[in-house]
């Protein structure tokens, strides 16, 4: 699995050719991501603290062992699926926002609706991003936080 992103491809998801439809995300999950997807990942994000803290914290490892993920054949299953569903979170971001900046910086401010808390610190675990999932909805749907 590849994820493309081109500069010039703004109005395209962040992360292209991730499964976002649950049957797939669990075939996908099942097989294993490859590590180099999470040091994509923080690239195509643009290499930002927060988010390489959220994949530290998301593959349950310290900063300096990071890179050691990255050459991973494949992740295990729970580490493959978080890392589709968060990556699957960003790309509903930039639907939401209608443009990637505006995504990646509500992502990293806070938010009242999340108890003055970063959506990007919730992002860790699973019912976390279930909470942002719910303050883009609400933003998708006419209220604003």
């Amino acid at each position: 699995m590849e994820v493309q992103e081109s500069p010039a491809a703004f109005d395209r998801p962040f992360f292209e050719g991730i499964a976002e439809e649950p049957a797939a995300v669990i075939r996908t999950a099942r097989r294993g991501v490859p590590g180099h997807l999470v040091r994509d990942a923080i690239t195509i994000l643009g290499d930002h603290p927060d988010f390489r803290l959220l994949f530290v914290n998301l593959l349950e490892t310290t900063s300096g062992n990071l890179h050691r993920a990255y050459q991973r054949p494949a992740l295990s299953r729970t580490q493959s699926e978080e890392v589709l569903d968060l990556l699957g979170l960003i790309n509903y971001a930039q639907r939401v926002f209608g443009d990637r900046e505006m995504a990646l910086e509500w992502l990293r401010t806070p938010v009242t609706a999340l108890a003055g808390e970063t959506p990007v610190a919730l992002c860790d675990t699973f019912h976390g991003r279930q909470l942002v999932r719910g303050a883009l909805r609400a933003i998708e749907c006419g209220e604003f936080s």
